[in-house]
């Protein structure tokens, strides 16, 4: 029988324990496991790096969640990253990225990755043939997609930029995080692999750092998992528990940010103190019908343009209040920040450089009327 999202969120891996009918899966707080007999352990548990019950359980419902084969959690996003790229890539192997990454991604491939010899072209995800134009036959091996891009909002054709990567013989990765897997599914659209920093919206409290990666197919989702254990940076029983704990509203905590950013969005768009607002839920953003064909509705990311230029964004973002100034993003709570000088600083002098004037808004489930009036007063 076929779920709902909902229910899957709550359900998937999380049958009540079988000892005693705990409905929340337990924290399996340990590091070993008592093995039947030498080659014999017990439901193949051996050594927690290698499997641990709780990561599992969050395994299984990520996997659920994506309609994937295979899902893996990691400590952080970037582990899932670092644990993808080694997987399918090695040293000569070239990769398209979003021309507006994470800076956290373009610092793995500008610092780390390129170090090692995989090359990687900036490309506008949002533009398939920019993408196509990109590609270097033989060589490249993945189009690594963000949509909603980080922090420019920009919105990329999943399926169109699956036909080009495949007809490469390359991959689609895509990086779901800014959407979640409530607004987007990407495997159904022809990706391969999506990415998500569980830190964000997947968690949703602000409380665990964490990260994941949902496979297509088995045998990729295998090969995931063996390097997985054998490069170690897995999610931890406790951030497992946490996060899986914050998938069960996930549902309901996107409709409120959905809500609210919705009405923040029609707030600055034409406001005399914004020059421009970036949001795909506007009729008059590049990507608006491609994001409402592949997405369930346009999420809780804004960012926008100050008028008056970057001293101006600084200014509105160290005077507001309820929109707390921190980097991260996805938790109940509404954050502010600069992304030029904040998330997206290692990007700077580089071809993904962002502008100096822009303002990055992670919009939460406060009343929203509260907000406005935050918002209000914080551009002058």
């Amino acid at each position: 029988m076929s779920h709902g999202f909902e229910t899957l969120a709550i359900h998937a891996g999380q049958a009540p324990e079988a000892r005693t009918g705990a409905v929340i899966p337990p924290i399996y707080q340990t590091s070993t496991y008592a093995q039947d007999a030498v080659g014999a352990p017990r439901q193949g548990y051996e050594y927690s790096r290698s499997g641990n019950p709780t990561r599992d359980a969050l395994q299984e419902c990520l996997a659920a969640l994506e309609g994937g084969q295979v899902g893996l959690a990691f400590a952080s996003g970037l582990a899932a990253e670092d644990t993808l790229l080694r997987t399918v890539c090695k040293p000569g192997d070239h990769v398209i990225i979003p021309d507006d990454a994470y800076g956290g991604t373009y610092r793995l491939f500008a610092k780390v990755a390129e170090r090692w010899g995989l090359t990687y072209t900036p490309a506008k995800v949002s533009d398939v043939d920019a993408v196509r134009a990109a590609v270097r036959p033989g060589a490249t091996r993945i189009v690594w997609v963000e949509t909603p891009t980080n922090p420019l909002l920009g919105i990329a054709d999943i399926a169109g930029l699956a036909a080009v990567a495949h007809d490469a013989g390359a991959l689609l990765v895509v990086d779901n995080t800014f959407a979640s897997p409530y607004l987007q599914q990407p495997i159904a659209h022809g990706a391969d692999v999506v990415v998500h920093s569980t830190t964000k919206y997947v968690g949703g409290h602000s409380d665990v750092v964490g990260g994941a990666l949902v496979a297509a197919d088995r045998g990729l989702g295998d090969e995931l998992r063996y390097h997985q254990n054998a490069m170690g940076a897995i999610n931890g029983p406790f951030d497992a528990w946490l996060t899986l704990r914050g998938i069960k509203t996930l549902g309901v905590r996107m409709d409120r940010h959905c809500d609210n950013a919705e009405r923040i969005a029609a707030y600055l768009d034409g406001h005399a103190k914004v020059g421009q607002v970036l949001y795909p839920g506007l009729p008059s953003h590049p990507g608006h019908e491609v994001a409402a064909k592949q997405m369930r509705r346009f999420g809780g990311m804004i960012s926008f343009r100050a008028a008056g230029g970057e001293e101006h964004a600084v200014e509105i973002c160290n005077r507001a209040k309820l929109f707390v100034l921190a980097e991260s993003l996805g938790g109940v709570e509404s954050l502010i920040e600069h992304p030029g000088r904040m998330t997206h600083a290692s990007a700077a002098g580089s071809p993904l450089e962002v502008p100096g004037d822009l303002v990055r808004l992670s919009v939460g489930i406060e009343t929203v009327d509260d907000l406005l009036a935050d918002l209000e007063q914080a551009l002058g």
